[in-house]
C-alpha cells in the first residue's frame, strides 16, 4: 500500500512539473509574438505549437530511447507498471527537449522558411539533442565517469543550463549565421536599422508565463516527492531578482531587457540550483543578467548578428555562465553544498558547448545546402504571416478599403 501510495505521488509531483513546464511553451511564443514585428506576428505562435507537436513525435520513437534506453512498443498493461511513472518522465522530460527548437525559434525569427524548420526540430530532438542528454543525466557512453575521474566530480546540471539551455542557444547560432541577417536590418554604410518588439505587453506575458513555469523546470527536476528541495525554489527565486534587477540598471530602464532579465538568472540557477547558498544563487542571477544585456548588445550593434530575441546571449552565454556559476557558489567555501569542482563544471560545460555548435552547424548547414532555410526576398519583405499563414495577426489589411 504504502509503495502504491508512493509511486502515485510521485506520478503526480512529476506529471504537474511537466504541466507548467508545457505552459512554459506559451511563455516562448508570447515573447517572440511581442519581440518580432507584427507581420510575424501569426508565425511565431505556430512554430511553437507545431515545433512542439514535432518534438512529441520525434522524442516518443527516437529521442528519449537515444538517450536513456527505453521505448514504449510494450503493451499498456506493461507501460502502467508504477502507475505509468516511466510515461509521465517522458512527458517531463519531452517538455525540456521541445525547449530545443523554442529557443532557436526566438533566433531564426522573421526570415527562415516553416518546413525546413519543422525538419531542423525533427533532427535536433530525435538525435542531437538526447545524445548529449544521455551522456549528462544517463552516464551514456562513461562520460560523467570520465569527468569524475579526470576532474574529481562529476557534470552537475540539475535542471539543464547546459543541458538545455546552452544547448539550444549554442545550436541556435551556427543557424543565424547561415541564415544571415534580415534584409534592411543593417545598412551597407555601416547604419543599423531599428526593428522594435511590435508589443510589450505581449512580450512581458510571455516573459512572466516562462518565470512562473519555470519553477516547475527546476523544482520538478528532482522526478521525486522525497527528492524535492526548497533549496532549489527559494535559489531559482533568487537568481530571477538578481537577473531582474542586473538587466534593469545595465539595461537603463528598458523594457525588453527588464523582462529578459529574470529570465538570464533562471537560465543560469538551472545548474547549481540544488546545491548555491541563497546569496550565491543571487550573484549568479546578478551576473547572468548584466552578462545578457552587455553580450545582446554587442551581438546586434557591433557585430552585427542578427539574432532577434537574444537567444544567443540569453540561453547559450548564460547557459554555460550557469554550468560554470555550479563549480564556483556550489563550493562548500562559498556556502554551497559540494560534491562539484570548477575543473568538472569547466569542462563538462565546454563540450555542451562544441557539441552543440556542431550538432546546429551539421543540421541547419545540410538543411540549406540541400533544400534552403530562408524565405524569398519578397515573402520576407511581406511577412511570414501572410507568405506562410496567409493571415495577419490583425484583420485590418484584410478588411480595409
Amino acid at each position: 500500500m504504502l509503495d502504491a501510495f508512493k509511486s502515485g505521488a510521485d506520478v503526480l509531483f512529476i506529471l504537474l512539473g511537466a504541466i507548467m513546464v508545457l505552459a512554459m511553451h506559451a511563455g516562448f511564443a508570447f515573447l517572440e509574438l511581442g519581440t518580432v514585428r507584427r507581420k510575424n506576428q501569426v508565425n511565431a505562435l505556430v512554430k511553437i505549437l507545431t515545433d512542439f507537436s514535432v518534438s512529441t513525435i520525434a522524442y516518443f520513437f527516437i529521442g528519449y530511447s537515444i538517450a536513456y534506453g527505453v521505448n514504449f512498443m510494450s503493451g499498456a498493461e506493461h507501460l502502467v507498471q508504477k502507475n505509468g511513472y516511466e510515461l509521465v518522465k517522458f512527458f517531463f522530460l519531452l517538455t525540456f527537449a521541445a525547449a530545443i527548437p523554442a529557443i532557436v525559434s526566438g533566433g531564426i525569427a522573421e526570415r527562415a522558411r516553416f518546413n525546413p524548420q519543422l525538419a531542423a526540430t525533427f533532427l535536433l530532438v530525435g538525435f542531437i539533442y538526447p545524445f548529449f542528454e544521455g551522456m549528462v543525466w544517463n552516464n551514456n557512453y562513461g562520460f560523467q565517469d570520465w569527468i569524475e575521474a579526470g576532474f574529481g566530480a562529476k557534470f552537475h546540471d540539475f535542471a539543464g543550463s547546459v543541458v538545455v539551455h546552452a544547448m539550444g542557444g549554442w545550436i541556435a547560432l551556427p543557424a543565424v549565421l547561415l541564415l544571415g541577417a534580415r534584409r534592411g536590418r543593417y545598412h551597407q554604410d555601416g547604419g543599423i536599422a531599428a526593428h522594435p518588439p511590435s508589443s510589450i505587453p505581449f512580450l512581458a506575458l510571455g516573459a512572466w508565463i516562462l518565470t512562473v513555469g519555470w519553477f516547475g523546470f527546476n523544482v520538478m527536476s528532482a522526478q521525486t516527492v522525497e527528492a524535492v528541495s526548497g533549496l532549489v525554489a527559494v535559489n531559482s527565486l533568487m537568481a530571477m531578482v538578481g537577473g531582474t534587477l542586473a538587466a534593469l540598471f545595465a539595461g537603463k530602464n528598458d523594457p525588453g531587457f527588464i523582462h529578459n532579465g529574470p529570465l538570464a538568472g533562471l537560465v543560469a540557477i538551472c545548474a547549481g540550483s540544488d546545491l548555491m547558498h541563497p546569496m550565491g544563487a543571487l550573484a549568479t542571477g546578478v551576473i547572468a543578467g548584466g552578462l545578457f544585456v552587455v553580450m545582446f548588445t554587442i551581438t546586434q550593434n557591433k557585430w552585427k548578428i542578427d539574432d532577434v530575441l537574444g537567444v544567443w546571449p540569453l540561453h547559450g552565454l548564460c547557459g554555460a555562465w550557469g554550468g560554470i556559476a555550479a563549480g564556483i557558489f556550489g563550493l562548500e567555501a562559498l556556502g554551497g553544498m559540494g560534491g562539484v569542482t570548477f575543473a568538472a563544471q569547466l569542462v563538462g560545460t565546454l563540450a555542451g558547448v562544441l557539441f552543440a555548435v556542431a550538432g546546429g552547424a551539421l543540421v541547419y548547414g545540410a538543411l540549406k545546402m540541400f533544400i534552403g532555410i530562408r524565405l524569398e526576398a519578397e515573402d520576407e519583405f511581406n511577412g511570414a504571416d501572410l507568405s506562410i499563414h496567409k493571415i495577419s495577426a490583425t484583420a485590418e489589411r484584410e478588411t480595409s478599403w
